[in-house]
């Protein structure tokens, strides 16, 4: 079963659609609409559903500025438009198919299949994604995995400094002055590094503990072997402390 999210400013136009969904496919399910965009964002950034049927033209919010907004975007994108013209600039921000309104349900029909071809794609890369990540784990117990962006990528912990929040990104502060950005949340990249070497020493960071130069007690920061500065804040000196 197709786990379908309406997203529309127009009422009627949530109802057509919900309506034409439930009457002529027993395989998908709306299973929440939203005419509140804020909300739906809210929403998909916790949930993921198999699909996201979303109103290109809102008051508030345009559909292109809805998905820059959207840090969790692992789900069929189908844009709904009553003009043509937005089309191209649709399939442009990884769309997998536009409807034109009022929708035909010859339209919506192909792109129910489109729907269910990508989601196929999506399991198969999972998997392997799963088999690349627990083989990268037992392999190397000094290399991490990060999946982000379409792409796994894969790190020696020796080569990261620390990290630094930024909103819904993170960037990766390496060896080398090297710097990679990537589309996680800190509390998520926290998660991935192993605990014995790295340390969230403030809100905003995350130090490899074997990278520290200096702890500057007076004034409450640590100096990185980069010599990056990286204040430590008073909630958790205690815990910093213990750790060292």
């Amino acid at each position: 079963m197709i786990k379908a999210v309406i997203v529309d400013d127009e009422p009627k136009a949530i109802q057509s659609l919900s309506w034409e969904l439930s009457n002529f496919r027993t395989d998908i399910d709306v299973i929440k609409t939203f005419s509140n965009p804020e909300e739906a964002i809210a929403y998909l950034n916790s949930n993921t559903p198999d699909c996201l049927f979303l109103d290109i033209q809102m008051p508030t919010m345009d559909g292109f500025q809805f998905l820059e907004k959207l840090s969790n975007k692992d789900f069929a994108v189908v844009i709904t438009t009553a003009y043509d013209e937005y089309a191209i600039k649709a399939l442009k921000h990884e769309a997998i198919d536009y409807l034109l309104k009022p929708i035909d349900s010859d339209d919506l029909e192909a792109t129910i299949e489109r729907i269910k071809k990508f989601n196929y794609r999506a399991l198969n890369v999972s998997k392997i994604e799963e088999v690349l990540t627990n083989f990268n784990g037992k392999l190397d117990k000094k290399r991490i995995t990060i999946n982000t962006d379409g792409k796994l990528i894969f790190l020696n912990i020796d080569d990261i400094l620390y990290v630094e929040s930024d909103g819904n990104y993170s960037t990766i502060i390496l060896e080398e002055a090297q710097k990679l950005v990537i589309t996680k949340k800190l509390k998520e990249v926290d998660a991935i590094l192993p605990e014995h070497c790295f340390f969230r020493i403030h809100n905003s960071y995350i130090i490899n503990l074997n990278k520290i130069k200096e702890f500057i007690k007076s004034e409450g920061y640590v100096v990185m072997q980069s010599n990056h500065k990286i204040p430590v804040a008073r909630q958790r000196k205690s815990d910093f402390l213990e750790k060292l």
